[in-house]
């Protein structure tokens, strides 16, 4: 009996060309294994095409609730942003995607898992640290880093491959944006992008949305409601948390909120230039934030921001199943117990404008934020305050004084 090898499997090109290289040079059954973290239609024809490909099983396995609730949910209470600008699209799904060919592997008594991730790209990183971190005994193969056996350079080598090895499906070797797609969010490369000094082509680019220009001119109004910290409800409509962003990624959209251009440091050492659409996504986080804004102290929001920002550069550098990220983790959900309340808003030409926020633990007092002086607040005990909280800025410019009054004696003398 021949041993196995579990394919995190796409269904794309390199993923289909990848099924007879791995019969070729390792002789091991193939078992494919897509994970469908949102990926939409992409998963359409996949069981013909792995069967016409040589694989001898694929699972096709549904964890988008998963994704949602265990990956996504921490990183939007954490505000998790990677270098201001990116939301973790393609981050947060790969530790759940190298956990799942872990357990197929362990299921189907595998003795490797491959994945099609290029050796220049963070993706590499984040499978083979999860596959480390759950399964150590298991080979890790990457044909692209395989130098001595793996050939194809190009999409037209890989057609070429596939055509010698039977394998006769409808590619084109047109070349196009290399795209990653879940639930959370579309992410493009390549083409005028691999040049930042060129504007993106919008109009050819875009699957989630329009850009502001092509906007509605009319704003949308839109309502949410937390529970500790987790989405519960759109618009007056009970909902599970991958509904609700389903619906914002339709709202988020049309209203062109959540296109970013940036360029941003690969883990690997070289910078990178590519556009997201994160449409739900950016409004899930501005709502969250709205909302913790009311609630959480001047000294919390200060240490939770700290503490969002290395959980950013641990999920984008995929350290997910590490101490460090279950510790932060820890913290962030003690955060979350009063983060209740509702959230409204409105979305208008890819901007999310404040329309008032509620919350049963709201630690904003009219009463003393207002002009009108309280029985909490004396405007008189400021005088005390500000005399104290300067004192080292007093005490600093007195001896700089001293100092010169000494310096001018000297010269004098």
């Amino acid at each position: 009996m021949k041993e196995k090898v579990v394919l995190a499997y796409s269904g794309g090109l390199d993923t289909t060309a990848i099924i007879p290289w791995l019969k070729e040079n390792y002789d091991y059954d193939v078992v494919c294994c897509c994970i469908d973290v949102g990926q939409g239609n992409e998963l359409d024809g996949l069981e013909e095409r792995a069967k016409l490909s040589g694989a001898e099983k694929l699972y096709i396995l549904n964890v988008i609730d998963e994704f949602c609730d265990d990956y996504i949910v921490p990183c939007v209470q954490a505000h998790s942003v990677y270098e201001n600008k990116y939301l973790l699209g393609t981050s947060m799904a790969r530790p759940l995607i190298a956990k799942k060919l872990v357990e197929i592997a362990r299921k189907e008594g595998a003795v490797a898992i491959c994945h099609g991730a290029t050796g220049k790209g963070n993706d590499q990183v984040r499978f083979e640290l999860g596959i480390k971190a759950l399964a150590p005994d298991l080979k890790i193969i990457a044909p692209w880093r395989c130098n001595e056996t793996w050939k194809m350079q190009s999409r037209e080598d890989e057609i070429e491959y596939c055509h010698q090895h039977g394998i006769d499906l409808p590619f084109s070797a047109d070349s196009s944006y290399s795209r990653d797609r879940n639930l959370w969010h579309i992410s493009h490369e390549g083409l005028e992008l691999e040049d930042p000094a060129n504007e993106p082509n919008y109009d050819h680019l875009l699957v989630l949305g329009v850009t502001p220009e092509k906007a509605p001119d009319k704003a949308e109004y839109v309502t949410m409601t937390f529970e500790k910290g987790v989405p519960t409800s759109l618009n007056g409509e009970k909902m599970k948390v991958s509904e609700i962003i389903t619906k914002l990624n339709e709202l988020g959209g049309k209203n062109g909120i959540g296109i970013v251009d940036i360029v941003e440091n690969r883990v690997v050492g070289m910078k990178s230039r590519g556009v997201y659409e994160t449409p739900g996504g950016t409004i899930l986080m501005e709502a969250h934030q709205q909302l913790e804004e009311l609630i959480l102290d001047r000294a919390t929001y200060e240490v939770k921001k700290e503490m969002g920002d290395k959980f950013a550069q641990i999920v984008y550098e995929g350290k997910w199943f590490t101490p460090l990220r279950e510790a932060i983790q820890a913290f962030i959900e003690s955060t979350q117990e009063y983060v209740t309340g509702e959230v409204k808003f409105k979305l208008y030409k890819g901007n999310i404008i404040k329309a008032g926020t509620t919350s049963p633990y709201s630690l904003y007092s009219e009463s003393l934020a207002s002009f009108t002086t309280g029985e909490l607040y004396d405007h008189h005990d400021a005088e005390g305050f500000i005399n104290l909280f300067g004192l080292p800025l007093k005490v600093r410019a007195m001896k700089k004084l001293a100092r010169e009054a000494e310096e001018a004696k000297k010269a004098e003398k």
